[in-house]
């Protein structure tokens, strides 16, 4: 017996996937920021999450929006 592949190229929706990165971005780099505020702010550590995760976005935005592939075979 097979099941068909949920999974399949038709059915990834790779905006959404950018618009669910873009929010937990937008929601978790406060939350650590928050948490540096109200910690020890000798050293803002969370410059370095931030720095990193916004590259991590861009570059999935210009993957889903700039360099999209062709769907077409």
């Amino acid at each position: 017996m097979t099941y068909p592949n949920q999974w399949s190229a038709a059915s990834i929706n790779p905006k959404k996937g950018f618009r669910i990165h873009l929010l937990v971005f937008l929601l978790a780099i406060p939350v650590m920021w928050i948490v540096w505020y109200f910690t020890d702010r000798t050293y803002p550590w969370p410059l370095w999450s931030t720095i990193a995760w916004g590259i991590g976005v861009l570059f999935h935005y210009l993957g889903v929006f700039v360099f999209k592939k062709s769907t077409s075979n």
